[in-house]
């Protein structure tokens, strides 16, 4: 008599594509080596930029900013990175070949991409910090920036995994991930640098700019990641 097997659940689906891109990374360290080092270039570069401010306020002001060009640029490296084991060794193809939900590929990679950057962000920040602003100091109020950090890297994470997707087997995927990546994150890093930007000032009336700021970047995460969800089984099969 035969026996029938018990088709996986969502969840068994999600949780053995995470393990293997976890897994994968883990092995080559492909993604976090690239990302860690280009972080640790650009804090150099610009702490000769920091070292020629004139004041400890125009630090402060100008930190916010350069925080999120390193995440920013660093993100899109390591997102260029993040299909590049399934394109060369053909595993995309194999997964597409499982009867599931295309979404719970979504879900997965951009969970792995999500991990991998707040990995890095979670080293590159208290260096910021200790290189550049050490001797400044920053206002009592900087630990709420772990609220727009937090907000943007999901946003750059669920966002980024769409646009990598369709970049894949373009040419020049680089460039083109940067020309889709950036104009449509705008919204998104505005309020996280605005949102950084005032806790590390903490001007008069600094808070109804913080939370105007991350009332936008949670809308924008929502929203948007909700669409990137939704198309994504037409993105990944076209």
């Amino acid at each position: 008599m035969a026996v029938a097997m018990k088709k996986p659940s969502t969840w068994a689906h999600y949780v053995a594509l995470l393990k293997k891109d976890l897994s994968q990374e883990l092995h080559t360290k492909d993604m976090l080596t690239s990302m860690g080092l280009y972080a640790l270039l650009v804090l150099v570069v610009y702490g000769a930029a920091l070292a020629q401010a004139g004041s400890e306020l125009d630090i402060l002001q100008m930190a916010g900013g350069l925080l999120w060009a390193v995440i920013l640029f660093t993100s899109l490296l390591g997102l260029n990175r993040s299909f590049s084991h399934e394109k060369e060794q053909g595993c995309l193809e194999g997964i597409l070949l499982v009867p599931m939900d295309r979404s719970v590929i979504f879900l997965a990679k951009a969970t792995a991409n999500l991990i991998f950057l707040l990995a890095v962000t979670a080293v590159t920040v208290p260096l910021f910090f200790f290189l550049f602003l050490g001797q400044v100091g920053a206002a009592p109020t900087w630990p709420l920036m772990i609220a727009p950090l937090l907000a943007g890297t999901v946003g750059i994470a669920g966002v980024g995994t769409m646009l990598s997707t369709i970049t894949m087997n373009t040419r020049g995927k680089d460039v083109m991930l940067a020309v889709l990546f950036i104009p449509l994150l705008f919204p998104l890093l505005w309020a996280c640098v605005s949102a950084t930007t005032c806790v590390m000032c903490a001007p008069e009336g600094f808070m109804d700019t913080f939370v105007t700021s991350m009332a936008l970047s949670a809308g924008y995460d929502i929203v948007m990641i909700l669409i990137s969800w939704v198309l994504y089984d037409f993105v990944v099969s076209a």
